[in-house]
């Protein structure tokens, strides 16, 4: 990266997640981190519908906001870029809140699912990101990281319902 855009550029101020991708360290945490008042005011508004509609704005704006974030520093899916990561977080409890009702423990065990996957990217997340070119590919593979968490948040909670009724 060339140099440190400016948070006065529309497009930075929203690729950083409002200035969150500048904090050090762990960027990616302090962006989701940073989305989370976002997250619990829809959680308990507008529910698992508006989490979802937020995620899918989130998810386009973040195309265009990390390639002028990329055009200004002069990089590629740069660490500063977080928007991806509020909307993967938003993305992760909508679809939560589709199956299980929302709640404290689904904010707090989302979001550590959500930056577990999104560290990891297991098959096929790490090969979507190294694939897909620009802003599109930036934001895809944390939209995928989304679904992962989000399924196995609910597969582990059935799991425990169904080990607690037979114990």
């Amino acid at each position: 990266m060339t140099a440190r855009p400016s948070l006065r550029d529309p497009a930075v101020l929203l690729a950083t997640w409002f200035g969150a991708g500048y904090l050090r360290p762990a960027p990616g945490t302090w962006g989701t981190a940073a989305a989370l008042p976002v997250a619990w005011i829809l959680m308990t508004s507008a529910g698992a519908a508006g989490l979802l509609a937020l995620g899918a704005v989130t998810f386009l704006v973040g195309i265009w906001a990390a390639n002028g974030f990329d055009r200004l520093s002069g990089g590629h899916d740069s660490s500063e870029i977080v928007i991806d990561e509020a909307a993967g977080l938003f993305l992760t409890l909508g679809l939560i809140g589709l199956f299980l009702p929302l709640d404290l423990v689904v904010l707090g065990g989302g979001f550590l699912l959500f930056r577990l996957f999104d560290i990891l990217k297991p098959f096929p997340i790490r090969q979507a990101d190294a694939a897909i070119p620009g802003g599109l590919g930036v934001m895809v593979d944390d939209a995928l990281a989304a679904v992962y968490a989000a399924a196995v948040y609910c597969v582990a909670v059935e799991l425990i319902d169904v080990w607690t009724v037979s114990s």
